[in-house]
């Protein structure tokens, strides 16, 4: 009987009674067959956009027996393909290394399926009779540990969204592995951010007063100081007529609101005829700069004195409101005793000038409105008929506020 040949390496299977005198070199050869099958290395030429066709002979050493097959370097530009023998079950290892462009190689069974290369590195595959197979950490079981790797893996060995933050130890991620702005405000959870995660800045802890205060284009506090900022005013002094005193302040803006004293109504004296009412005061807001340390004295106008029996001199006037050197208020006039006309006095004036019923200053470093009097009802009344004596006018009042601290 004939010899035959096994399926998967083709070794000599020799027959009762064969091969007599030659067994012992038919055996070595299969052993050396084995040897190559286990252990063998071999180094093969692609042409690119052709096709290798490894072959497995019976009995005879052949490229396709060997574990390990390495490709020539080469550029492989076009679609190539690497073939093994059909009906072979045996374990590979490529070595693509030294190949450009290796994406343009297949490795495969003569007539069944098998793999596209993904860049120049090492493959493990095995034929399954049909099909040859890739061996990836993908199609193994179990886990690579740290001390199972050598080297760096590569950004292109890592799957898409394969790194999940169960494989992430705590602490694991330090500065240094975050590229510059990586980490995006979609990243950041809410309230993930306290004080402890803030930068310190040059300004300090604590309340500020009538505060400068800086914010930059991430709206942070750069700057803060007390009592410079001239923005926020404070009511300082109210005071009613008569009074009078020094004002003081360390600010650097004054807004004032002041009113002069209303006159006194005149008294009616027999018959039918009304005495006239007293003039209405002057009410007036200003606010103007003033330089530290200011020190003026001011007056606050009482309101004018009525007479106090029938035949007695006609209501006195208002007094004056002012703040030296800032503004002066004239208080209304005094009512005439009846008969009269017209009823109602005359209306204070502003710094001696006419009677206004609103007035700007045109001096250019203050803005004053003034409101005459007869916009409320601020006047003294008149005496009525017969003998009714004036009624007193209301007191000035002032009020100051200014941005000192």
């Amino acid at each position: 009987m004939a010899s035959s040949y096994s399926s998967d390496l083709k070794l000599e299977l020799m027959a009762t009674g064969e091969n007599a005198g030659t067994w012992g070199d038919k055996t070595n050869t299969n052993l050396n067959l084995i040897q190559q099958a286990v252990a063998g290395f071999e180094q093969v030429t692609l042409s690119s956009g052709g096709t290798l066709a490894l072959v497995m002979s019976d009995g005879a050493a052949s490229n396709a027996r060997n574990m390990v097959i390495k490709f020539a370097t080469a550029s492989i530009a076009a679609s190539t393909v690497c073939t093994i023998p059909d009906s072979i079950e045996k374990f590979y290892i490529f070595d693509a290394t030294g190949l450009t462009n290796p994406t343009n190689l297949t490795i495969k069974t003569a007539s069944g399926s098998g793999f596209t290369l993904d860049q120049a590195k090492i493959y493990a595959a095995y034929s399954d009779g049909t099909n040859l197979n890739e061996v990836s950490l993908d199609t193994l079981g179990g886990t690579v540990a740290a001390a199972n790797i050598s080297g760096t893996i590569a950004t292109s060995q890592i799957a898409d969204d394969a790194v999940t933050s169960a494989k992430i130890a705590d602490d694991a991620v330090v500065t240094a592995a975050i590229a510059d702005d990586a980490v995006t405000q979609a990243n950041i959870a809410d309230d993930a951010v306290g004080a402890d995660q803030l930068a310190n800045t040059s300004v300090s802890a604590g309340s500020y007063t009538l505060s400068s205060i800086t914010v930059d284009a991430q709206g942070r506090i750069t700057s803060a100081s007390s009592g410079s900022a001239g923005g926020g005013f404070q009511p300082k002094h109210y005071f009613d007529g008569p009074a009078s005193g020094t004002y003081t302040s360390n600010g650097n803006k004054v807004t004032i609101y002041a009113a002069s004293g209303n006159g006194a109504g005149g008294t009616a004296r027999g018959g039918s005829s009304d005495a006239q009412n007293g003039g209405a005061s002057v009410i007036a807001l200003m606010t103007a700069p003033i330089s530290a340390p200011f020190s003026q004295p001011y007056a606050v106008g009482g309101g004018g004195i009525g007479p106090h029996h029938p035949n007695g001199p006609p209501g006195n006037a208002g007094g004056s409101t002012s703040i030296a050197n800032l503004f002066t208020l004239n208080g209304g006039a005094g009512g005439l005793n009846g008969p009269v006309s017209p009823r109602t006095g005359t209306v204070g004036s502003v710094d001696g000038g006419g009677n206004k019923t609103v007035v700007k200053s045109t001096t250019s470093t203050n803005d004053w409105f003034y409101f005459a009097g007869n916009l409320i009802r601020t006047f003294g009344p008149g005496g009525l008929s017969p003998y009714g004596m004036g009624s007193p006018g209301n007191p000035g009042k002032l009020v100051i506020f200014d941005d000192a601290s």
